[in-house]
């Protein structure tokens, strides 16, 4: 499964959510830790290795059993599930939230194209938005629009994962594109896999990236509306989303010769902007503007 990007980096990963971050307090580190152990740890088996897909189900179905027996109570006695257990039990966590990513790693071992947008975000559903509400469950925030806010940030920042990692999807054999829109846009696989940038490509790119903007604009309020130190991560995350699409409109949507990151620059232009956030600004969705992102 591609990793929804955010601006908290792992060694070789944009992770699907910051990894015992420094902005945590350091009562919520523990648990994160241990989400993110099963989330990394899952992920693994369906993307890691050459094993056949029948025994990657397998072993997530085993973690699935896992999951039930937490859910029945139980605390089994095995390094990832068992910190985990103590996770969802003293803070509540939602279970659904779980499964659901369960689902999207099962998925990613026999789905390897995708019909249209509606496939890609109910992939989205279970493969992102997850991360958004453990995180809210953890600070203890249960409102629904913030809930809301948070699903649309979560799914944008999961295609512009898509949009980042073209090429090395490519070579998974998966594409998360909307293949209709593809062929309407008169691109195909072949392009993908020669690597090719062409007027076509950069038209089909850039609407992407504009949905994707969108997206992530309309969850932005979100940055405002939470306070204290989840506030401040929730900006500079949604900054970090905005700084990618940026980087990929410039470079008209050529993910195979250069994949966006962040650099030095980035990360101060986003810590100054979350410190000192402008109100319009973050509650329109950052520096990407209707007419393209700069």
């Amino acid at each position: 499964m591609s990793s929804t990007p955010v601006p908290f980096l792992h060694p070789g990963h944009y992770e699907n959510f910051p990894v015992a971050s420094i902005l945590l307090p350091w009562r919520l580190r523990r648990p994160v830790r241990a989400i993110y152990a099963f989330a990394r740890s899952a992920d693994d088996i369906a993307d890691e290795g050459d094993a056949p897909a029948e025994a990657r189900l397998a072993a997530l179905a085993a973690y699935r059993a896992q999951l039930d027996a937490i859910a029945a109570g139980e605390t089994p006695n095995d390094p990832i599930f068992k910190p985990l257990a103590h996770a969802i039990r003293r803070h509540s966590l939602p279970m659904p939230a779980f499964y659901d990513l369960i689902d999207a790693f099962s998925q990613d071992c026999v789905k390897t194209r995708y019909a249209d947008f509606g496939e890609v975000m109910s992939y989205c559903r279970c493969s992102a938005n997850p991360v958004g509400r453990l995180m809210l469950a953890l600070f203890d925030d249960h409102d629904p629009r913030h809930q809301a806010f948070s699903d649309g940030i979560c799914a944008a920042l999961q295609l512009i994962n898509f949009l980042q990692d073209v090429a090395i999807d490519w070579k998974k054999g998966r594409i998360y594109l909307p293949q209709d829109e593809m062929q309407r846009a008169g691109v195909n696989e072949q392009q993908i896999a020669a690597g090719r940038v062409d007027f076509l490509w950069q038209h089909f790119m850039l609407a992407q990236i504009e949905r994707a903007r969108k997206m992530l604009q309309a969850g932005a309020p979100l940055g405002l509306a939470l306070k204290g130190r989840i506030g401040l991560e929730m900006r500079l995350i949604i900054l970090g989303g905005d700084r990618i699409l940026a980087k990929m409109h410039e470079n008209k949507g050529d993910c195979f010769t250069q994949r966006p990151m962040l650099d030095a620059r980035d990360w101060l232009y986003m810590v100054r902007r979350a410190v000192f956030p402008r109100r319009k600004e973050s509650a329109s969705g950052g520096s990407c503007a209707s007419g393209g992102c700069h």
